[in-house]
């Protein structure tokens, strides 16, 4: 059932995740809908993406009930005990931002549904999976309502009390300046923050022509609050690794669109040119390169898609010539 790994894979490198004191492996397994890789394969296929990422030194999974409404968390509860070894497992839930009566509960809820789907009593991270933004409505939460009296904090506090997870988090999705309100309250270990060559607005001031969704000051205020940064659509769904298309490509952030970045990326990829790997794999070389990332988390389609990430993150990060060509896309708005 599990074959021997791939021969010719360096150690896996690890980072310090926030103040939690985990090493966690600077590659992280997405069990998302868009690679889908736990929801859309057979069993056979999804245990042997589960073996060659533990085999490249991946110490981590992360997953959500909304993927494959509750699959991926059901092929990780069935599959992952099977593999064996040490590994850290994190989770997220989403509320109907119209039926809160009673937050904490909700949560809990959510988790316990979420904990017999994993097959497990505790999980090691619980993340908030709503866009956070000023006006509450539809998935997205005020500030006061993740920091308020009985809000999401107060309820995954509870949560870590009783001993059913040991982390609490956040997706840094929607207005920057409550995200980043958020995470300077410091009540949350972690953050999911998008981060791509498309976009790197989370980890810096961008040029005045910048057009694209801006999420400035959010991975500035996790490096200040020693809040831990998990990179998320590093693929741009899909859109940054390869010209092929399944329909689940979808697009988180303002101001753009699918043909948009398809544009950037055609732009990016002619002026960085051959030689850095495939597009896949500069992609993740590209967050790499930041050192206020914790962890870079990838979505997979096929097993060929975790062999590649393994191998870009043996590579290292991108040398300075590639980031300085990217540096001048940025301040023409990929033109």
């Amino acid at each position: 059932m599990y074959a021997s790994a791939p021969p010719g894979r360096s150690p896996m490198k690890y980072r310090t995740f926030g103040r939690t004191g985990i090493e966690v492996s600077e590659v992280v397994f997405g069990a998302g809908s868009v690679g889908g890789i736990l929801i859309h394969k057979d069993d056979a296929t999804k245990r042997e993406a589960i073996r060659r990422a533990l085999a490249g030194g991946i110490n981590w999974f992360d997953t959500a009930a909304q993927y494959g409404n509750g699959k991926s968390e059901e092929a990780l509860g069935r599959l992952l005990p099977e593999a064996g070894g040490k590994h850290y497992l994190s989770t997220k839930f989403g509320l109907d931002v119209e039926k809160l009566e009673d937050t904490p509960a909700q949560i809990e809820a959510r988790l316990k549904a979420s904990l017999a789907r994993l097959k497990r009593s505790s999980v090691d991270l619980l993340q908030l999976h709503n866009r956070i933004g000023s006006k509450a409505g539809g998935r997205v939460m005020t500030v006061e309502r993740i920091l308020g009296r009985n809000g999401v904090a107060d309820g995954l506090e509870r949560l870590r009390e009783k001993g059913l997870i040991r982390h609490m988090g956040i997706t840094a999705i929607g207005e920057a300046a409550p995200i980043c309100e958020v995470i300077r309250s410091g009540r949350f270990d972690s953050a999911q923050v998008y981060y791509n060559l498309l976009n790197p607005s989370a980890g810096r001031a961008m040029p005045g022509s910048w057009t694209g969704h801006d999420f400035s000051g959010v991975i500035a205020a996790c490096r200040a609050s020693k809040v831990a940064v998990m990179a998320i659509r590093i693929f741009g769904a899909g859109v940054i690794a390869t010209d092929e298309r399944t329909g689940r490509e979808s697009v988180l952030t303002a101001n753009t669109g699918l043909a948009e970045e398809e544009r950037k990326t055609k732009a990016v990829f002619d002026a960085i040119g051959a030689g850095e790997g495939t597009r896949a794999q500069v992609a993740l070389r590209f967050v790499l390169s930041n050192p206020d990332v914790s962890c870079a988390i990838i979505g997979s389609a096929e097993l060929s898609h975790i062999d590649e990430a393994l191998e870009a993150q043996k590579m290292g990060p991108l040398p300075p010539e590639v980031l300085a060509r990217l540096e001048a896309l940025y301040g023409t708005d990929f033109r």
